[in-house]
């Protein structure tokens, strides 16, 4: 019997639809993987999230079919790959809202979109007093909605986790910054290599990468920072809610005395790799308010990365009108949650015809070949 000839596939950066996608294609004999990444400004490494779409009042309906479904296959991979506390979670959510009347308005979201995502899990409304029991950081007068199936994922480990367990596989991972010659030929340190497919899943760096082939991208830079603090830990600030307050960063305990405040959202920056003081200021006076006890002293660490958002801040994927080259980019702040699926959905894209009309707009509103 005659074998297939198997297909050699490169992923052209290593965040988090890179390396769930590179993971995925190690596990099938068919295909032979390289994953690229400098590790250069990538939003994933320096990203640690919330994954609960659920009550996220953006209008975009596909938007939220994605996320609502990229939640769902998360919680999937994360059991198949048996994650640790430390890289995902599902320690619950609570979002906040100052106005009683805008709370039953978030309750009933909530309770509407269980119906078909029952994985939102528990829906409960939560006191000042419940939250702080939960939350003993908080001293703020807060008041919310906990959702039991809302999770934290730590987006360096996760990526860590994945290409580990993929490498086991078979998966060859370079360390270095690449260039396309052609859509088939990648250049990487003075050498042409040759592949079958080539998914560019490089964030805002996809323009770099395709402006040599005559693509135009419309995606733009959006910087993201935040601040670890090191404050006292409690018996459960492992296992604790992540808290989404109304008007602030987001305040997330992730044990051992650990708490993570952001990230901020810094369009087309001038400055995109260094920590800044802006955001400094910008982090530390938001989690102050949450927690009046803390300071300057309570920092022990910053990270920062660059995403990319497109006009109608929608991610997009898929082949942009070539049979060689896939791509994935414009994921902005919901790409902890988005893009393990969308990196599930590209790596079905090699195999079989598809344009997730379901999820996205028409790829060609976000990239195309010029003239």
């Amino acid at each position: 019997m005659k074998q297939n000839k198997m297909k050699k596939v490169a992923i052209i950066g290593g965040g988090i639809v890179g390396a769930t996608a590179a993971y995925l294609l190690s596990k099938n004999s068919n295909y032979v993987t390289t994953l690229f990444d400098s590790g250069k400004g990538q939003a994933t490494k320096a990203a640690a999230g919330i994954i609960s779409p659920w009550l996220s009042k953006r209008r975009n309906q596909q938007w939220y079919a994605l996320a609502k479904d990229g939640a769902a296959y998360i919680d999937d991979l994360a059991q198949e790959t048996q994650m640790t506390a430390d890289t995902y979670l599902q320690s619950g959510t609570i979002v906040t809202r100052k106005r009683s009347a805008d709370l039953d308005e978030l309750e009933q979201l909530a309770l509407k979109h269980r119906q078909t995502a029952p994985e939102i899990g528990e829906i409960q409304r939560v006191s000042a007093e419940e939250i702080q029991s939960l939350l003993p950081l908080v001293t703020a007068d807060l008041e919310g909605i906990f959702v039991s199936g809302g999770a934290r994922i730590d987006g360096n480990n996760f990526v860590n986790h994945l290409v580990k367990l993929g490498e086991k596989n078979g998966l060859r991972f370079v360390h270095a910054e690449v260039q396309l010659k052609d859509e088939q030929t990648v250049l990487v340190n003075e050498k042409l290599e040759n592949f079958d497919f080539v998914l560019v899943c490089a964030g805002a760096g996809i323009k770099r990468l395709l402006s040599p082939l005559n693509y135009e991208v419309r995606v733009h830079s959006q910087k993201g920072q935040l601040i670890e603090l090191k404050v006292p830990a409690y018996s459960n600030d492992v296992s604790a809610p992540v808290l989404m307050p109304e008007g602030e960063k987001d305040f997330m305990p992730v044990g051992n005395g650990q708490l993570i405040i952001g990230a901020t959202h810094e369009n087309n920056p001038e400055n995109t790799t260094a920590f800044t003081d802006s955001a400094l200021h910008e982090l530390l006076t938001s989690a102050i308010r949450i927690d009046s006890r803390l300071s300057e002293k309570n920092l022990v660490a910053n990270r920062v990365g660059m995403r990319a958002f497109t006009d109608d801040f929608a991610p997009f994927f898929g082949w942009p009108d070539s049979q060689h080259i896939m791509v994935a980019s414009g994921l902005g702040s919901s790409g902890l949650t988005t893009g393990p699926l969308i990196a599930k959905l590209m790596v079905s894209l090699i195999e079989t015809p598809n344009h997730f009309s379901n999820y996205q707009k028409e790829i060609s509103n976000y990239i195309h070949k010029k003239g």
